[in-house]
């Protein structure tokens, strides 16, 4: 079925971006670890703070822990955009170059036609609904933003619903494909030419 085939095209797709989620998600705790278990280095700016705080030692050691803070969150957001921006490529690079991603190419599906303009317009879709609306909700939530990160994931639910949804209908179209003009297709494979059917001479009377 249609259906089945661009759902574990979406699957295989999706368990890439995971794959280098998790991978990115273990650099960036390796990251804020460095930066918080770097003892000689809080020290010497623990010290330099205490001296020019002229005895105000609670906001010194404050501005000390909101600057180790304020660097572990921007970690956490250059992550979340290296996700962003490493997914439209893989969009793109694979439609433009192959006309597939490697999930629709194990699933024997095409995106059609396979223009550079429409791979990038269909690769943006793509990664807002699957990727960017959901990492902008996660960095909402690491910078405390909790009322404006659940909100934010409702509109990522529902834009990844309004984009997969119509794939079920009878024109098999996503909301990138509409927006792109693109369509997917199955993979017509060609036979080779001693394969081909041909016509037997007439036997000689």
């Amino acid at each position: 079925m249609p259906a089945i085939r661009r759902a574990t095209a979406w699957a295989v797709d999706f368990a890439l971006v995971v794959a280098l989620a998790s991978a990115l998600a273990a650099l960036t705790f390796q990251r804020i670890s460095t930066l918080v278990t770097d003892v000689p280095g809080l020290a010497a700016r623990g010290a330099f703070d205490l001296l020019t705080s002229r005895g105000d030692v609670v906001d010194a050691s404050g501005d000390l822990g909101l600057s180790l803070w304020n660097k572990s969150v921007l970690y956490v957001e250059q992550a979340f955009g290296l996700l962003v921006v490493a997914t439209f490529l893989y969009q793109w690079a694979c439609l433009a170059l192959a006309g597939r991603t490697v999930g629709k190419g194990l699933a024997g599906l095409k995106v059609t036609p396979r223009m550079p303009g429409r791979a990038a317009l269909r690769a943006a879709v793509t990664t807002v609904a699957d990727v960017a609306v959901y990492a902008v909700a996660c960095v909402l939530l690491v910078e405390g933003q909790v009322a404006l990160s659940v909100l934010v994931w409702a509109v990522a639910v529902a834009l990844f619903l309004f984009n997969a949804l119509p794939v079920l209908g009878p024109a098999r179209r996503s909301l990138a494909d509409r927006v792109a003009g693109t369509a997917v297709t199955g993979v017509s494979l060609s036979m080779p030419g001693a394969m081909r059917r041909v016509r037997t001479p007439s036997a000689a009377n």
